[in-house]
């Protein structure tokens, strides 16, 4: 998953660390509602960047439950998994997209 790989443009997510989100706005719940039907279950976090959208680095999110509400909110439970670099955005039904390359720690 490297290409048009839908961006949550909020905080800070890091590998390894659980990351709760409250997913109330409709760009993001159908975001998130495509990631789960897609089953890659997964999305980049990125925070805002006032030049370019959303900063040049993130963290993928995977999602290990979604507990839907009645009114269309979501309580999502995601823990950071691996750290990448943007290439390109995009945008797709309101919510950004990313073409993206992961990153590699240099070996000590």
């Amino acid at each position: 998953l490297t290409k048009n790989v839908p961006m949550f443009v909020c905080t800070m997510a890091y590998p390894t660390v659980p990351c709760p989100l409250h997913v109330f706005e409709p760009r993001y719940r159908l975001m998130i509602r495509r990631s789960m039907e897609t089953g890659t279950k997964q999305f980049g976090m990125c925070i805002s960047d006032s030049q370019n959208g959303f900063a040049d680095y993130g963290c993928m999110l995977q999602i290990r439950n979604v507990h839907f509400l009645p009114d269309g909110r979501s309580v999502v439970d995601t823990i950071g998994g691996k750290r990448f670099r943007v290439l390109r955005r995009g945008m797709k039904d309101g919510y950004c997209t990313a073409d993206i390359e992961y990153l590699e720690d240099v070996k000590v």
